[in-house]
């Protein structure tokens, strides 16, 4: 695995495998306890998080994801990290006689994650066949895919073509004078995208309209599965010089957010 991802990346990548996330408690000791926080650890150190799934186990607990897969996807996004989800031992819902869980896991565990992640839309999730060798290319393409979209870095020209071409066309706030106006957006960091809209006025964009900024994101800039953080800035007035003091306060906070330089990607496949 780890030559086929060289062949896409310059630095070397790793795939790290690593037992669940269980819940610990006060009877866990040794290597049980050691196991854990291993884990903990990995997940804090890596760029992308492959949640794996069973789905005999999802056939027979009916519903996709148990309270320590979902703690493990919530922490992911938490921490920035972008995150997919895989599905394993397909095989076993194969035949006549489990056809219909086959189907019915194909078309519900999407909506259901989403359902449970809220946080963040566009989760992918590949179904495979660890024991066939099924899926195995897929999601290694996929672990690329997830990495170059958290390592997007968007233009200013550009993304302030999308705010006034797509973004104020298609939202409520065009019409309304009394809202906050969007005058400027800018990317200000990668792994994860982070932005910054200057806004003009004295109200602040609401949750709603956070969110319908990030939503776009995703959709024009096919960034599905991977969290996105938007921080606002008062445009203030001008002083004499003719120069905004609150840009330069955010151009010395950007500076301070571009000190993520880690160069090793790391992968942690959880099982829970």
């Amino acid at each position: 695995m780890q030559s086929e991802l060289s062949l896409n990346f310059k630095e070397e990548q790793y795939l790290v495998d690593i037992a669940g996330w269980l819940q610990r408690t006060k009877l866990e000791k040794g290597a049980s306890s050691l196991s854990i926080m291993q884990s903990r650890k990995s997940l804090l150190r890596a760029h992308i998080i492959a949640l794996v799934l069973d789905a005999d186990e999802i056939v027979n607990a009916k519903r996709s994801m148990k309270h320590a897969e979902v703690v493990i996807a919530r922490r992911a996004v938490e921490e920035g990290r972008g995150l997919f989800v895989i599905v394993n031992k397909m095989d076993l819902l194969r035949g006549k006689d489990k056809s219909s869980s086959y189907e019915q896991i194909m078309e519900v565990v999407q909506q259901e994650i989403q359902t449970v992640i809220p946080q963040i839309t566009g989760i992918l999730v590949l179904f495979i066949s660890a024991l066939e060798g099924r899926g195995r290319t897929t999601v290694l393409h996929q672990v690329i895919d997830t990495y170059e979209k958290w390592c997007t870095r968007l233009s200013t020209a550009r993304l302030n073509r999308w705010l006034l071409q797509k973004v104020m066309s298609r939202h409520s706030w065009k019409d309304q004078a009394a809202q906050p106006k969007i005058k400027y957006f800018t990317q200000v960091k990668a792994r994860p995208p982070t932005f910054v809209a200057f806004v003009r006025g004295k109200a602040r964009l609401s949750d709603t309209d956070i969110r319908f900024l990030t939503k776009s994101l995703k959709d024009d800039f096919d960034l599905g599965g991977i969290p996105i953080r938007i921080m606002q800035r008062a445009i203030a007035k001008k002083d004499g010089s003719g120069t905004s003091k609150s840009i330069h306060s955010v151009g010395r906070v950007a500076e301070r957010i571009k000190s993520d330089k880690r160069e090793r990607g790391d992968l942690v496949e959880s099982k829970a």
